[in-house]
């Protein structure tokens, strides 16, 4: 292995391993030469389970392989370039571009927070590569700033490690029956194992654009349980440099996924806002592209007939009401709660922590969990040389 942070060997017989630029739980990535091409590159060494069976092991590796080759075939100019997928000594390895730069939680960590008009750049580019990724069939299910890289000179955003990612019909990558991913990032299905569809990774765009505002994530809590409390129950509040935005975040951060906002209409609003300087109110599911502006300053679809004028022939007066939000119905959340005591005993989380408290209240400190702890922001690469970060 040589001495920590470097090594000179050499796998597949091509790709020569350099220097360590992070490690997680999802493995460890290191800056290395092809030898073959002579550039550099960056290359996940993945984890070996020494406590699986050799068939299991084996199993593990190919459906490894499956996917990442899958993830391989994704082609977008925001989303990380895999150029190989190799195995050596029995272990998998997924050869990569490497994007000279730093992660957005770097930038945020040692910049501070960024403006309405870069978050929404950053917003627009993620969306186009998640349409992408969810179009071939494959979900991130990580969204976070780690993963989040932005090219030096260019500032380029470029979507990576997708080493969580699940592929539609395909098992799920790497997950044992254990709870995967990044709780700050995650949305209420996936954390109660109800469901995991694009919807979900909209979400964690929703909680990123909150974080890349006011530099971190607005489910943040000093504890686990008080984390899954504010994802799955608690009342949702945006920061408040998330103004400029909010009418996109809280269409992203709706929790009912069947009602939250689609990647076309945020991207819509999000253009929107870079050309106007205004976000537009969420259009409702039925909305059309094409606008026109009616009396009073409302917007319709270009395509239907206006309404009926008080009096016409078909005119229904309508009541105004406000429908109250999901979650925060005293039935639903009895729901949810049901449903959310049952799943987290997989990973390791007491009712009594997570529905310690009403509304906005935070459950205490948990004595153990099988959850991974996930830090908000922060990149295990050193500053200045990053490649695809290794997932915590």
């Amino acid at each position: 292995m040589g001495t920590e942070g470097h090594s000179r060997r050499v796998i597949a017989g091509r790709y020569r391993l350099e220097e360590k630029l992070g490690r997680g739980g999802m493995g460890v990535v290191w800056r290395a030469t092809d030898r073959l091409l002579g550039r550099s590159v960056a290359v996940k060494e993945l984890p070996y389970d020494d406590t699986l069976s050799a068939a299991e092991a084996r199993r593990q590796r190919d459906r490894t392989l499956r996917e990442a080759r899958a993830v391989a075939q994704l082609s977008h100019p925001h989303i990380i370039v895999v150029h190989d997928v190799v195995e050596d000594d029995e272990r998998p390895y997924i050869v990569m571009e490497l994007v000279e730069g730093g992660t957005l939680a770097d930038r945020l960590a040692g910049q501070g927070p960024v403006d309405a008009a870069e978050a929404a750049r950053i917003g627009v580019d993620l969306l186009g590569a998640l349409r992408a990724a969810h179009a071939s069939g494959v979900l991130h299910r990580d969204l976070k700033p780690d993963n989040v890289l932005l090219e030096a000179g260019t500032d380029r955003v470029v979507l990576t490690d997708f080493g969580i990612a699940q592929v539609q019909g395909a098992p799920t990558l790497t997950e044992n029956g254990s709870f995967v991913g990044s709780p700050e990032y995650t949305a209420p299905e996936r954390m109660s194992g109800v469901r995991t569809g694009p919807e979900s990774d909209l979400w964690s765009l929703g909680a990123l654009l909150c974080a890349a505002l006011s530099g971190e994530s607005p489910f943040h809590r000093d504890s686990l349980g008080g984390v899954l409390h504010a994802v799955v129950v608690g009342d949702i509040r945006p920061p408040a440099e998330a103004g400029p935005l909010l009418p996109v975040v809280h269409g992203l951060l709706e929790r009912d996924p069947d009602r939250r906002l689609d990647a076309d209409r945020a991207e819509r609003m999000l253009r929107a806002f870079l050309t106007t300087g205004r976000t537009p109110a969420a259009p409702p599911p039925g909305y059309a592209p094409v606008l026109r502006v009616v009396p009073g300053g409302r917007s319709a679809d270009a395509t239907a007939p206006p309404p009926p004028a008080a009096g016409a022939p078909g005119f229904e007066p309508r009541e105004e009401t406000r429908e109250e939000p999901f979650l925060r119905q005293p039935t639903r959340r009895v729901l949810v709660a049901a449903v959310l005591v049952a799943a987290m005993a997989g990973v390791g989380v007491s009712a009594a922590a997570l529905l310690r408290s009403d509304g906005d209240g935070e459950g205490g400190p948990l004595p153990t969990s099988s959850a991974p702890r996930t830090p908000a922001t922060g990149s295990a690469s050193p500053t200045g040389s990053h490649a695809p970060t290794a997932a915590p």
